[in-house]
């Protein structure tokens, strides 16, 4: 029986590209749907059959931690496998507790793809080789240090729309245009970055940017 996937990616071309290496190498996978934002794959979500979901982490509108995090809300059974940029330990961790199953280097998905998206359909997981070093290193570091300040200010304390209104944030939206984006008013969209702001003790606009891409909610 093949193993059913979506890919999720604002790029085309990278879209096209992992279609292309799994469709020619293997004959167990089949890619039944494609989406260019993370709002887009949620509507599809319990629509057409789908085993595994591959997205791209940096996405506008609605990264792929978030995207995560709601669609293994929608079905536990969902596996992700999370493509990035990004080599960071703490956006790693972030991107497991969302729910997802496996971490690949975008520079390195093509041909590790195959593989993460068996071993995931499977209930196991897989990390890129390019970073397991790195996270053990890092994981073993941090047993004899104290948490630093932005780590305890964690994004798990915003609720899924605080965190989506973090991102259009970062993106450079005004609290109105994020009014207009997400059908609520001025008044709301001003009280939710007041409570972000509160809740992650930070007190300035440019720190709030900052510290969406530092933690991988909005991209460079």
């Amino acid at each position: 029986m093949s193993i059913r996937v979506f890919l999720v990616d604002d790029h085309p071309v990278v879209r096209e590209g992992l279609r292309s290496a799994l469709e020619a190498k293997s004959s167990d996978i089949r890619v039944v749907g494609e989406a260019s934002d993370g709002l887009a794959a949620l509507e599809t979500a319990g629509e057409i059959g789908v085993d595994v979901y591959v997205l791209d982490i940096s996405m506008p509108g609605l990264n792929g931690i978030e995207t995560t995090r709601r669609l293994i809300k929608k079905n536990p059974r969902t596996k992700v496998v999370i493509l990035s940029v990004h080599d960071s330990r703490s956006i790693v961790e972030k991107a497991f507790l969302s729910g997802a199953h496996a971490y690949l280097l975008k520079e390195n998905a093509t041909a590790e793809l195959r593989q993460a998206i068996h071993e995931v359909s499977q209930g196991r997981y897989y990390v890129s080789p390019a970073i397991s070093g790195f996270i053990v290193r890092g994981f073993l570091g941090s047993q004899a240090r104290p948490r630093s300040r932005d780590e305890l200010r964690a994004p798990s304390a915003l609720t899924p729309r605080e965190r989506e209104i973090l991102q259009l944030i970062a993106e450079g939206l005004t609290a109105k245009e994020i009014a207009v984006k997400l059908g609520f008013s001025l008044n709301t969209a001003l009280v939710h970055r007041k409570n972000i702001m509160r809740k992650l003790d930070i007190h300035k606009q440019a720190e709030l940017i900052r510290y969406a891409i530092k933690e991988g909610i909005a991209a460079l």
